[in-house]
C-alpha cells in the first residue's frame, strides 16, 4: 500500500484507533445506557430488555466477521481482477491502493454491516412494546427491499458488488425480524391466555 500525503498514514492510524476504541468500548457504553434507562422500567421490562443488550454486540460482531472473512476477500478479488498486465505495446494497469482509502473502505463496510445486523434487535424491541407488528412488516416487505438497496448504495462504495453484498443480508435480516416479531406476538398471546385462565379460575369460587 502507499500514501500520497505526509500526514495521511498518521491520521489513518488515528481514525483506526478511534474506530477500534468505539468497538471495544461498545459493551461498556451499552451497559451505561441500560443502567440509565433501567430505573424507569418495571422488573419484567428490565428482564425483557436485558437479552437484547447481550444480543446487540454479538450481532455487530457477526456482521464484522462477515465483512472480514467473506465479503472483503470477495470484493478485493473483484477489484484486483480488473488489473491489466500489459505485454509488449499493451497498456499495463496496476492497483496501487492508498492505505487511507483501503482502511476507510474496510471500516465503512464493518460499520455498515454491524449496523444492519441490529435490525432484528430493533424490530423485536418495537414489537415487544407494541409499536410494530409482524403483519405490518409483511405488508411493507416490498418497500423494505427497495430501501435496503437504497441504503446499501449510500453506505457502500459505488460498485454493484458491494451494494448487493449489503442489500441481500439486509433483506434476509428483515425476514428474520418478521419471524422474531411473530414469536413475540405468540408469546404475548400465550401470556394473555394464561392470565385470563388464572383470573377465570380465581373468580369461579367467589361466584359460587
Amino acid at each position: 500500500m502507499i500514501y500520497t500525503a505526509p500526514q495521511e498514514f498518521f491520521f489513518t492510524q488515528v481514525k483506526l484507533a478511534a474506530f477500534g476504541g468505539m468497538v471495544v468500548a461498545f459493551p461498556l457504553i451499552a451497559t451505561q445506557i441500560y443502567k440509565f434507562i433501567a430505573p424507569g422500567l418495571y422488573r419484567n421490562e428490565r428482564a425483557a430488555f436485558l437479552p437484547f443488550l447481550v444480543a446487540s454486540p454479538i450481532l455487530f460482531l457477526l456482521g464484522a466477521c462477515l465483512v472480514y472473512f467473506f465479503f472483503t476477500p470477495m470484493v478485493m478479488w473483484f477489484f484486483l481482477s480488473m488489473q491489466q498486465v500489459g505485454t509488449g505495446q499493451d497498456v499495463q494497469i496496476s492497483l496501487l491502493p492508498k492505505v487511507s482509502e483501503y482502511l476507510g473502505l474496510i471500516m465503512t463496510l464493518i460499520f455498515s454491516f454491524g449496523l444492519v445486523f441490529q435490525l432484528p434487535v430493533v424490530t423485536t424491541l418495537m414489537a415487544r412494546v407494541g409499536l410494530l407488528s409482524s403483519q405490518a412488516l409483511v405488508d411493507k416487505r416490498k418497500w423494505a427491499i427497495v430501501i435496503a438497496f437504497v441504503v446499501a448504495a449510500v453506505l457502500t462504495p459505488p460498485d454493484p458488488l458491494s451494494q448487493i453484498g449489503l442489500a441481500v443480508p439486509t433483506i434476509l435480516l428483515y425476514e428474520v425480524s418478521i419471524w422474531a416479531a411473530r414469536m413475540v406476538e405468540r408469546s404475548r398471546e400465550n401470556d394473555r391466555l394464561e392470565r385470563e385462565k388464572e383470573e377465570g379460575s380465581s373468580s369461579t369460587p367467589a361466584a359460587t
